[in-house]
């Protein structure tokens, strides 16, 4: 089945009511957004932050905008190992996962290199190494539903095509590389996911989305997630033929994590590259090289200390 334009409506979501979806870095953007699309469609949604008054807005936002939401809230910090294993554990005591949105992430980094409590560098950590271990551990419960996960990519990937061969950044760090690097990583993760759960007849899709040019200043105010200055509103504002709203920007993640016609190793992006309806597209070179894929698998296995239970799901699916 191929998926075109005409076959998903963005702002009219296929009847989601039974299905159950956790997105990470709910508490803002896009990641909130993609909250709200899905809660309008009937799905219950597991959302996901690090801050627990922020996930308290959030949960408000979402019931006050979508009355009769089924929203729950769950701690996590994707630059943390020992959150990620705590809150997936917490998952695997519920009943199953359709979906699993790979949002948090690091967007602007710190000037100098920074490390987390397990010694990993920020931004790889939160962006793609907690994500990778999220995805491992609740491989399962996605088996249990035959479900998906998201990983979200970047049009940086196109513009700086960095080879992650130190993915932890210790020499040569700038915040731009550690961005860009960590978005060939996430990308290239997701496809090489794809690859290996085809080949352990795992009935669990891995897909790839990114938003396009998403900016605050051309996404609604919503209060105590998203209260853009007018000062950012107005300059945002003058961006307009190439941005769009956070709002928009999370179209093409909801329909890689919801639409019947979207395949395990699709890559989704908005139909004017920065902007626009959700579309089939095609990620970089560089992320769908599979030896670069196998050796960042490699490198986040010993990294994070997860395997995942490709067997075991197998099993539990069938």
């Amino acid at each position: 089945m191929t998926a075109r334009a005409t076959d998903w409506d963005p702002r009219h979501l296929p009847d989601l009511t039974g299905r159950r979806y956790l997105v990470t870095g709910s508490t803002a953007g896009i990641g909130y957004f993609a909250c709200e699309q899905l809660a309008r469609a009937g799905a219950h949604v597991i959302a996901t932050g690090r801050n627990p008054n922020r996930l308290a807005a959030t949960k408000r936002a979402l019931l006050g905008r979508v009355p009769g939401a089924s929203v729950e809230t769950l701690l996590i910090d994707t630059s943390n190992l020992g959150s990620v294993r705590a809150a997936a554990a917490t998952v695997r005591a519920s009943d199953g996962l359709d979906g699993l949105l790979l949002n948090a992430g690091i967007v602007h980094p710190p000037k100098r290199r920074e490390t987390t409590l397990d010694g990993n560098e920020v931004v790889f950590a939160t962006n793609a190494l907690g994500h990778f271990a999220l995805a491992g551990e609740l491989l399962v419960p996605l088996a249990q539903r035959s479900g998906r996960m998201v990983w979200v990519g970047s049009m940086a990937t196109t513009i700086a095509p960095y080879d992650p061969v130190d993915p932890q950044l210790k020499e040569n760090y700038s915040p731009w590389r550690a961005y860009a690097q960590s978005k060939v990583a996430t990308t290239a993760l997701g496809l090489e996911a794809a690859r290996r759960l085809a080949d352990a007849h795992v009935p669990v899709a891995s897909l790839v989305a990114h938003p396009g040019y998403s900016i605050g200043g051309r996404t609604p105010g919503i209060e105590g997630v998203h209260e853009p200055t007018r000062l950012t509103r107005f300059a945002d504002n003058l961006q307009a033929p190439f941005t769009q709203s956070k709002e928009r920007g999370a179209w093409p993640l909801v329909r890689a994590l919801a639409d019947p016609a979207a395949a395990s190793g699709d890559f989704w992006g908005p139909r004017g590259l920065v902007k626009g309806t959700p579309r089939r597209a095609r990620p970089s070179r560089i992320t769908r090289d599979p030896e670069i894929g196998a050796r960042l698998w490699s490198f986040c296995e010993e990294s994070a200390r997860v395997e995942w239970p490709f067997a075991r799901a197998a099993r539990v699916s069938g």
